[in-house]
């Protein structure tokens, strides 16, 4: 009688573990988070800290800013967008693909001019006026805030006609950064977060370019159509305004809204 007893209490409990644990998968979902190029380092940690805290999973798309916006109008299956200016999510706010009221600044991002090379980039940035190279790389202005931003910079120089024969366009930040961490491109224009982690710079010679060359990289998220109803996504997207996800952010450079 008493083995009986046992038995039952023992079953009792592995049930109760089970019906936990079925539970848990249940609730667990499986987030779809397009970010632009310049924040892909940035956001899978944010995202393992989130996955952590949460249960939840998140898939990370990233890709210059335009062919996110490009995917989402063709209906491309993302619940979050994390942008890297604040104009394309106003757009998609204003033409009916995300929640309105879900729009915030989680970051603004800084332009700078690398090199791969340690010695190759001055602190002020004269290795432009001085042309001293035979490639200069920077992301597609029509696809890329951060390559409009370059545009910017170049032109308040006064120098983008002059080195136009020059530059060599990336698809976006990451193409651009492969092109001179590869040297196929001597220097080129590319977001802080991509050579700086920690507040140090991983390697080669960088000018951070002054913000009055060049307007506010203001970087919006939103929540999209497709994830109004995913409570995952909500949460995600609070998260991302938390201590811990700001700490992550500001240790790629960027500046905190």
């Amino acid at each position: 009688m008493k083995s009986k007893i046992i038995f039952q209490v023992v079953c009792a409990g592995l049930m109760a573990i089970t019906t936990t644990l079925v539970a848990g998968l249940a609730s667990a979902t499986e987030i779809r988070v397009a970010v632009a190029s310049n924040f892909s380092g940035p956001v899978k940690l944010i995202a393992a800290e989130f996955e952590k805290d949460s249960g939840h999973k998140v898939q990370i798309s990233s890709g210059a800013t335009g062919s996110i916006y490009a995917q989402i109008s063709n209906g491309a299956p993302f619940d979050v967008f994390l942008s890297a200016d604040d104009e394309t999510p106003a757009k998609l706010e204003k033409e009916g693909k995300s929640v309105i009221g879900t729009r915030f600044t989680y970051a603004i991002g800084k332009l700078v001019l690398w090199s791969a090379k340690a010695d190759q980039v001055d602190e002020a940035g004269n290795v432009l006026k001085s042309g001293d190279f035979k490639h200069l790389a920077i992301a597609s202005p029509k696809l890329s805030p951060y390559g409009q931003a370059a545009a910017q910079t170049l032109a308040r120089m006064k120098l983008l006609k002059v080195l136009e024969p020059k530059i060599v366009t990336g698809d976006n930040i990451t193409q651009t950064f492969q092109f001179v961490s590869t040297g196929n491109a001597e220097l080129g224009f590319v977001a802080l977060s991509q050579v700086q982690e920690d507040g140090k710079l991983k390697s080669g010679s960088v000018w951070i370019v002054p913000e009055t060359l060049y307007e506010p990289l203001r970087q919006d998220a939103q929540l999209l159509n497709k994830g109004k109803d995913v409570a995952a996504a909500s949460a995600f997207l609070e998260f991302m305004k938390s201590d811990k996800a700001k700490k992550i952010i500001g240790s790629y450079g960027y500046k905190l809204p």
